[in-house]
């Protein structure tokens, strides 16, 4: 209802404004009344290109002047020339100079008068003719931008949320980076869509969370919902560095040598204990969600091992809490944009998906399914809502196996005990290859072989009860489906994809803005496990996720651990097992002791959320032999995924 409700306020006069326009060029669907797609009739060569720059209102580098962040636009000329006003796409990123955006990392070129020449991706190709204007922002201290790079913080937010504001005439533009001849945004309606991938995701989550008026919709990929959860998971550090390299690694040459004090405080107040601290609270947008007025289209990779899926469940969660209006795209790939793993239907998709939020086109795409969900290489399945309808969170229980460490996993529990050490060279792929085998570096519990179908859809928590040996323990909490599968190799370089040699091309070129683009197929592996889901945490955080202490060996602690979203059929004939482990090699770090942890079963268990509940559940593992030596299922292969070693330092 509050969907409907909301483009009934607005249509009417956009379709009305549309009509006129499609009439006056004699489009093909002036004859059918309402149009239902944009088309190319905007000259691209002739767009207009110009830079603003915008004031945030801050003056985070303390030069005695506010900031500035440069806007760099290209919008068709003729609706301008007419009188028409047109909405805008907009991708916010840090990414624009030091780095290059898209799978051939593009940068932005400009002319000898600073206009924008090369624009990365493909939006303003294809978008522009299709009269919409694109917008490419400098966040914060980047590129020819003013200001500090501040990591998802105030002063970055503010930058991107001040060009919505100035697109809807409510902050100041200028035309140069210093002068004080001004600019207005007349040429817009105001209506705004922001994208990106990663950190440009990132931020329009952030922007979106300040409920700034004229943001209609975004459209965040691989994108980060709390700089807490890319940094640590509830105490565990996942990387061996903070924000404020990351900061230095996009800043400009002036923000590095201005910004010092922005970068102690990225130091100061990121300690590396995990402990949270106001610094994280600022950065964390799923607080946020109820400001959130504009619709959201998620994109993720479900074996995303950098901006990982925690990001999207909570962020995910959140916004259904709130009634946001949403769709969703669930991939088997890493951190891949849709445009390198489903390219003509995210094209599709997306035109469609702009026409309907920022047009107000009654194409259809708010009536289709939410989800579009890729179960296998190139095979997708959707569901009219997500998590799919009767989907209920079930208690999963382990118990000890006639082995130790070698266990069962059912809706009954049992009392009992398993011990690991841990150990930082073993890794979810080692534990999942082992799981038949008693091993000193894990406790695994197996169900029997299906005999039905079992789909787990959404994110899963594990409480654990541990006893450790040491002062200091991290502990790992895996889903892994047993069986033969073809899956995408997201543990290799291209995280799923290959590129290829030859191009297609999505929209309008010019000779120095090409919208041809390399191809990509799926990069798949054959494997013997799959990896559905994983968390982390230190068990220090026990008594307070936000501030870890050290253990007092010998006594016994209960901890949660949040696992990330996904959506996985665990096919009849394969098994589901839970693995309990410490330190997963390349994943989190180590803690500073080896310790040896002893697991009360009677007080452990994972809360899984299974289409169908618990009675799915029992249909699908009735019958089925349970785990033992007798019956347990040929030895699986090691699941692709985290062998390789990451890089030492990751960017979103």
């Amino acid at each position: 209802m509050w969907t409907r409700m909301r483009f009934t306020i607005w249509r009417p006069l956009a379709t009305a404004a549309v009509t006129l326009l499609a009439a006056a060029l004699l489009t093909p669907v002036a004859a059918h009344g309402a149009p239902r797609e944009s088309r190319p009739v905007y000259s691209y060569e002739n767009a207009v290109r110009e830079a603003v720059w915008v004031d945030t209102g801050l003056d985070a580098d303390g030069d005695g002047r506010t900031d500035r962040v440069a806007v760099d636009i290209v919008r068709p000329r003729e609706p301008a020339a007419q009188g028409r006003k047109v909405p805008v796409i907009m991708d916010a990123s840090p990414y624009y100079s030091c780095c290059g955006r898209g799978n051939e990392s593009q940068r932005k070129t400009y002319d000898a008068e600073g206009r924008v020449v090369g624009m990365p991706l493909f939006y303003d190709n294809y978008f522009v003719p299709r009269g919409y204007a694109f917008v490419g922002v400098d966040l914060a201290g980047t590129n020819r931008s003013d200001g500090c790079e501040d990591v998802g913080g105030r002063g970055e937010v503010q930058s991107a949320k001040a060009v919505v504001d100035w697109l809807n005439g409510r902050a100041k533009g200028y035309t140069s980076r210093t002068g004080a001849t001004t600019a207005e945004a007349s040429w817009t309606n105001g209506r705004t869509g922001m994208i990106g991938k990663s950190w440009d995701g990132t931020i329009a989550n952030a922007v979106a969370a300040t409920g700034v008026r004229g943001l209609r919709t975004i459209v965040p990929i691989a994108a980060i919902s709390s700089w807490y959860d890319y940094y640590f998971a509830r105490g565990a550090p996942l990387y061996d560095s903070g924000p404020d390299a990351l900061a230095d690694y996009v800043s400009s040459p002036d923000a590095r040598a201005g910004c010092t004090a922005v970068q102690r405080r990225l130091v100061d107040e990121a300690p590396r204990t995990g402990d949270r601290t106001p610094l994280w609270t600022e950065r964390d947008y799923v607080k946020n969600a109820h400001r959130v007025k504009a619709s959201v289209f998620l994109v993720h990779g479900m074996q995303d091992l950098n901006v990982r899926t925690k990001h999207l469940g909570q962020w995910w969660d959140a916004l259904a809490k709130n009634g946001v209006h949403r769709k969703i795209w669930l991939s088997q790939t890493g951190h891949v944009d849709p445009f390198d793993f489903r390219r003509a239907a995210w094209v599709d998709t997306l035109h469609r998906w702009f026409d309907h939020e920022l047009l107000g086109y009654d194409n259809g795409i708010d009536r289709e399914p939410m989800a579009d969900v890729e179960r296998h290489p190139d095979q997708w399945v959707t569901s009219a809502s997500w998590p799919p309808r009767g989907t209920q969170t079930t208690t999963l229980r382990p118990a000890a196996g006639d082995r130790p460490g070698a266990g069962t996993l059912g809706l009954r529990g049992s009392t009992g005990a398993a011990a690991f050490t841990d150990d930082p060279q073993r890794d979810e792929r080692d534990w999942a290859a082992q799981i038949d085998t008693p091993t000193p570096d894990k406790a695994g519990f197996v169900t029997g072989a299906l005999t039905r179908d079992l789909r787990l859809s959404g994110s899963s928590k594990v409480t654990v009860t541990a006893t450790p040996s040491t002062a200091t323990a991290h502990l790992s909490a895996v889903l892994v489906d047993l069986g033969p599968d073809t899956i995408r190799d997201y543990a290799a370089g291209g995280e799923g994809i290959t590129t290829l040699a030859d191009r297609t091309c999505w929209g309008v070129s010019t000779a120095g803005d090409s919208a041809c683009f390399k191809e990509t197929k799926a990069a798949t592996l054959d494997v013997g496990a799959t990896v559905v889901s994983r968390g982390w945490a230190d068990l220090g955080t026990s008594a307070d996720p936000g501030r870890g202490v050290p253990l007092t060996p010998g006594r016994a602690y209960t901890i949660t651990l949040d696992l990330a979203a996904t959506d996985h059929v665990v096919p009849s004939g394969h098994r589901l097992a839970l693995i309990v482990a410490g330190t997963d090699k390349d994943l989190i770090d180590p803690p500073a002791d080896r310790p040896t942890l002893t697991l009360d079963l009677a007080r452990t268990s994972a809360r899984v959320p299974v289409v169908g509940g618990a009675k799915a559940f029992a249909a699908a593992t009735a019958g089925s032999p349970a785990a033992d030596a007798t019956h347990r299922a040929p030895h699986a292969a090691p699941p692709a995924g985290t062998g390789a070693p990451r890089s030492a330092f990751r960017i979103p």
